[in-house]
């Protein structure tokens, strides 16, 4: 008698265990499908996610029983998007003066979960955030991969690395103002072995880039946009160090001589590329570096920043930068440099990231090839391709869905209506 209550006590053991491991099988019926391995639109696909994998993908196939179906039939179905520039532990404030000496690092940090959740809802299922101060990326990310928190997949950079009085640095105002930053928990080097140390400072606290600054910028008060601010001797040893530990970088580069230097010293990526010129271009082309050009940002800064009191040598800068930016985008993509799609999201409001895609059509893509650059290949940049970027078997369920068809009016893709994350729904305007 024992022995046959020990038996079934087994057997409803492994029942309840079989019962629970099982996860439930989420059916999407997609009225149209954006296929942006091929390049092609898909009428009527039954796409099977099993927990966060897609497990099948056609026209005709079986629904399993039970399962639960979410209907897109009246819908354009996408891979989740992918933004291969923001900074969502900051979001530009009211004033300029006020967000540099006013807010503290927990100011920044008790929002920035605000901010992830607005890019998640936005379509964005993924991001590679490039330059983040206190580690706050790294708090984040960690949030969201826990599940903590609601947000995209974060791919995180820690410290932007860049020289003394460069665009890293702290510029342009009194220097017994430094007690805000902490020179030892910063991203400021200068000269090989500090730069290598920078370097492993970061990987050690958790970067999954690297990213430095190979030109001045635009948003600080350094004199120029467009100069070197590294030799190409430190941005090789710079690249050389995170490649012996499994990292691969990407440049902030306006500048001409600057994207050339990165590009030869070995980056993945140009961040901005506004001065680009035709060697240039040929260099991207023969490496493989990816361009990632934040085209859309130049119209709000220019809209807003005067009202949040920038300096007008600010506001110069980026009159002049923007312009030429958005003709050297259409120069590169003429050529065939690779494209990934990149917003500075934080220098703009976070969940505006889709805004950019009308400025990338309008300077150059095909509304497929700008789905394509927030897709396949923005995903191949971050050596993701096997994981994400298109909706494919075996892949992460990362998918979203809109209302019309982009490829007719790629603005829909500001107004995602439906996203799914590694298979859970987190928003869904489509269906009841």
């Amino acid at each position: 008698m024992k022995k046959n209550i020990f038996l079934i006590t087994l057997l409803l053991i492994a029942t309840l265990h079989t019962s629970f491991g099982q996860s439930k099988i989420k059916v999407i019926k997609a009225g149209k499908l954006i296929d942006v391995v091929t390049g092609t639109v898909l009428l009527n696909q039954i796409i099977l996610v099993d927990s966060n994998i897609i497990i099948e993908i056609g026209s005709s196939i079986a629904i399993p029983e039970n399962a639960e179906i979410i209907d897109l039939s009246n819908a354009t179905v996408l891979p989740g998007l992918i933004d291969c520039h923001t900074h969502l532990t900051y979001q530009s404030g009211d004033n300029y003066y006020e967000d540099i000496f006013r807010n503290s690092p927990i100011d920044y940090a008790i929002l920035a979960h605000v901010y992830a959740k607005r890019t998640l809802h936005a379509g964005f299922t993924m991001v590679r955030d490039v330059g983040a101060d206190h580690l706050i990326d790294i708090s984040l990310r960690n949030a969201i991969n826990y599940g903590s928190i609601d947000g995209p997949r974060m791919l995180v950079s820690t410290f932007g690395l860049g020289c003394t009085g460069g665009h890293a640095d702290l510029t342009g105002f009194n220097p017994n103002i430094d007690w805000k930053y902490n020179k030892d928990f910063t991203g400021v080097a200068d000269g090989e072995n500090e730069i290598r140390k920078r370097v492993r400072n970061n990987v050690k606290w958790g970067a999954d880039w690297i990213k430095f600054m190979a030109s001045g910028g635009v948003l600080t008060e350094e004199e120029t946009s467009g100069l070197p601010q590294y030799s190409f001797e430190e941005m090789k040893a710079l690249c050389d160090e995170a490649h012996l530990w499994g990292r691969k970088v990407c440049a902030h580069a306006h500048g001409t001589e600057a994207i050339k230097l990165a590009v030869k010293a070995g980056v993945s990526s140009i961040e901005h590329g506004s001065l680009i010129d035709a060697e240039g271009i040929q260099l991207m082309k023969d490496k493989g570096v990816y361009l990632v050009a934040d085209i859309y940002v130049d119209e709000y800064i220019l809209a807003e920043y005067t009202k949040k009191g920038y300096p007008e040598k600010i506001l110069n800068k980026e009159r002049m930068i923007g312009k030429l930016q958005r003709e050297n985008f259409q120069k590169a993509a003429t050529a065939g440099v690779k494209i990934a799609y990149g917003t500075d999201a934080g220098v703009y409001p976070h969940g505006w990231n889709g805004k950019q895609f009308y400025y990338m059509v309008k300077f150059g893509l095909k509304p497929m090839q700008a789905i394509q650059s927030a897709t396949i290949n923005a995903a191949d940049l971050l050596y993701w391709k096997d994981k994400i970027g298109s909706i494919t078997k075996g892949k992460l369920a990362d998918i979203i869905a809109v209302e019309g068809n982009p490829l007719d009016d790629i603005t829909i893709l500001e107004n995602v209506k439906f996203v799914m994350k590694d298979g859970n729904v987190y928003k869904n305007e489509l269906t009841k």
